[in-house]
């Protein structure tokens, strides 16, 4: 079925190639990203010409997911011109590279607002839609580094990133006897095909970052890039990401998997994934909400 789709931070990256992709699929998508009349205004004239050139369904909405009154506006605009919302995807992010300590607490707070109180922000805007309509999907992008291997020097993206992990993990529970699935997709650390790595951010407090990088740790950052890529397999393809997406967007409802792993360098995140998933329905069923676990019709 034709679905109504909103993917956050859809600019580039994976949620650009996932945009692409769902609407190539026959849906309804917008691409949404923030100042589109400003610093964005290229990415979506892009994205508007690549709809009707392909003669595809991708329309561009504002949102900035730091802003309640934007995630409220955008979601308005869309069941205002569809009337319905079926699918949230989200997926905007952004990483940082450099010693844990040399990031202020406030670079912390803000990568916070974006990986993490971005999605409250959209989910708070989209979810009385889907609850009324008592069906939806919300698919969420998350990482292998919630889990997996994890090199030093991304600390504060990881942790932001397990934190939105969890969210999604206690929203599934909460959102099943709304008739509302979760699935959580997992992408492996592409070095090839997204934009994470050449924009991500830096420390703030460069004299504290030199001590580490003039130090002991001298020649660390190019060693972990070099070691990421050296992990990926030369076919590595960051539009399987968006091809996987499209799969579970395609699935009957209540045949939705909970967890989605696209990771070429295998760092184990699927196996460790698996362990907690499997512990957190082991508990489901110990205190009697096993309901939980799928979503009621």
């Amino acid at each position: 079925m034709k679905q109504v789709i909103l993917i956050t931070g859809a600019s580039s990256g994976f949620g650009l190639l996932t945009a692409r992709a769902l609407a190539a699929a026959g849906h309804i998508v917008y691409a949404s990203m923030r100042d589109i009349a400003g610093r964005n205004a290229a990415n979506a004239e892009a994205v508007l010409k690549e709809g009707k050139e392909r003669n595809i369904d991708l329309r561009v909405v504002e949102l900035d997911v730091t802003s309640d009154a934007s995630a409220e506006a955008a979601v308005k605009t869309i069941v205002g011109q569809d009337g319905r919302l079926d699918v949230l995807v989200h997926n905007a992010g952004h990483m940082v590279f450099g010693p844990a300590e040399s990031f202020t607490a406030e670079q912390y707070a803000q990568l916070y607002d974006v990986n993490v109180l971005g999605t409250q922000r959209v989910n708070r805007a989209a979810l009385p839609v889907m609850r009324a309509q008592r069906k939806g999907l919300l698919l969420w992008v998350s990482s292998s580094s919630v889990r997996g291997g994890t090199p030093p020097f991304l600390a504060p993206y990881f942790a932001a990133k397990a934190a939105m992990d969890s969210l999604a993990v206690s929203y599934a529970g909460e959102l099943a006897r709304w008739g509302i699935e979760t699935s959580i997709m997992v992408p492996g650390a592409f070095t090839k095909g997204t934009n994470h790595f050449a924009h991500s951010g830096k420390p703030a407090d460069e004299a504290r970052a030199a001590e580490y990088m003039d130090g002991p740790y001298a020649g660390m950052p190019d060693r972990i890039l070099r070691g990421l890529a050296a992990l990926e397999p030369a076919d590595a393809d960051a539009g399987e990401v968006a091809t996987k997406i499209v799969e579970v967007v395609n699935l009957p409802f209540g045949k939705r998997p909970f967890r989605v792993h696209v990771d070429p360098s295998q760092d184990g995140a699927e196996i460790v994934n698996g362990v907690a998933d499997r512990v957190r329905r082991e508990l489901f069923w110990r205190v009697g909400i096993d309901d939980l676990l799928s979503p009621k019709a």
